[in-house]
């Protein structure tokens, strides 16, 4: 049995305005996304994990790193959860955007599995890499052969892109179907590897209001 609990990196300090950071801007946790990963420490104190696995982008090791706080693990970078590569898009807001691009971003709003973001990455794309990953972690919970929990540290495209693909939700509606805020928690579980994915939690931030512990199951 696998369970991952899935999260976004922490508010930083180009979140507002916002605009789409993605592989190649640097984006530091801001004192308020530090904040924010510290209270989701605090909520999974009491909950064991066997991997963290991270996207390497700075934000999200960031985050992963205080989410290790007192725990045994080294923190795991993957390139798998990198955020979607958003090419000549990068660092921009939606108003930059309109006036550099045009009609581009009207394609990307209409089929975001299939465009190709600003010459960077289809939402298709990222889900092909996601999809190994969590294959992957099947597998190598299939061998444990028992119960075990990985936490996975990554951005808003790409964690929404692995709910819609996980879920069976068609990938073009992956921006309309799901939210991944800063330092939510998602909460999935295998009871085999060869069963679909429960999803026991979606996008909760009630840590945030000081709520800790095991709120799932």
């Amino acid at each position: 049995m696998l369970t991952l609990l899935l999260t976004r990196h922490g508010h930083t300090v180009r979140s507002e305005p916002e605009q789409y950071l993605g592989q190649t801007v640097e984006a530091p946790l801001s004192d308020r996304g530090r904040r924010e990963a510290e209270l989701l420490r605090a909520r999974l104190e009491g909950v064991p994990l066997d991997r963290i696995v991270t996207s390497p982008l700075g934000r999200a090791v960031e985050t992963a790193a205080i989410l290790a706080v007192g725990r045994q693990l080294e923190v795991e970078p993957d390139e798998r959860l990198s955020e979607l590569d958003y090419g000549a898009w990068e660092g921009l807001t939606v108003e930059q955007i309109e006036a550099r691009f045009g009609s581009e971003i009207e394609r990307y709003d209409a089929d975001p599995a299939a465009h190709r973001v600003g010459g960077g990455e289809s939402g298709a794309m990222v889900a092909a890499r996601l999809e190994a990953l969590v294959s992957e972690l099947l597998g190598w919970a299939a061998r444990a052969k028992r119960p075990a929990t990985v936490l996975l540290v990554g951005h808003s495209s790409t964690n929404r892109v692995l709910l819609a693909t996980l879920l069976g939700a068609p990938l073009p509606d992956y921006r309309r179907r799901f939210r991944a805020d800063w330092t939510s928690l998602t909460v999935l579980r295998w009871p085999t590897a060869d069963d679909g994915p429960l999803l026991l939690l979606a996008n909760d931030v009630s840590h945030l209001r000081g709520v800790i512990g095991h709120t799932w199951d």
